[in-house]
């Protein structure tokens, strides 16, 4: 067994969620938020940064810590456990652009809702809720967009 960290972010632009949509060798792989593995020397919080650049070309900023959620995967040598660090993100415009790299085809900015079903993993929808109902709160009390969390 081997244990992996990776960091992601519910990327939150005019109150829609930034998902990116997988396709590897013609397989449909599903909706998923932008996320990936911390590199040596990295705080979580760069790692949730650059992933959601390097994955999305957003540049986005952190709001606020949300949560960690865990999977297993099996790989043909080993089983992986990861656990994900979740951050509420805000990013600056609607651009996106997926990182083909990676097997992203597509990306783009969703209502709740929607963003809600298509979102392939449980775990990533459980996140989705609680970082939408962090904004929620932020915008309600006027905090969402103020400097303060900058």
């Amino acid at each position: 067994m081997t244990e992996a960290t990776s960091c992601g972010g519910v990327v939150i632009f005019r109150g829609k969620i930034l998902l990116l949509y997988k396709n590897y060798r013609n397989k449909y792989e599903g909706w998923v938020l932008p996320k990936g593995t911390v590199e040596s020397g990295e705080e979580y919080r760069e790692t949730a940064i650059r992933e959601v650049k390097e994955e999305t070309g957003v540049k986005a900023a952190i709001i606020k810590y949300v949560g960690k959620s865990q999977y297993t995967f099996n790989t043909t040598h080993d089983m992986i456990v990861k656990d994900v660090h979740w951050y509420l993100m805000m990013a600056d415009s609607y651009f996106s652009k997926p990182q083909r790299e990676e097997y992203f085809v597509d990306s783009g900015y969703y209502k709740y809702h929607e963003a809600y079903h298509l979102l392939k993993f449980t775990n990533e929808k459980q996140i989705l809720e609680k970082a939408y109902n962090e904004y929620l709160e932020l915008k309600k009390s006027n905090l969402w967009g103020s400097r303060k969390y900058f």
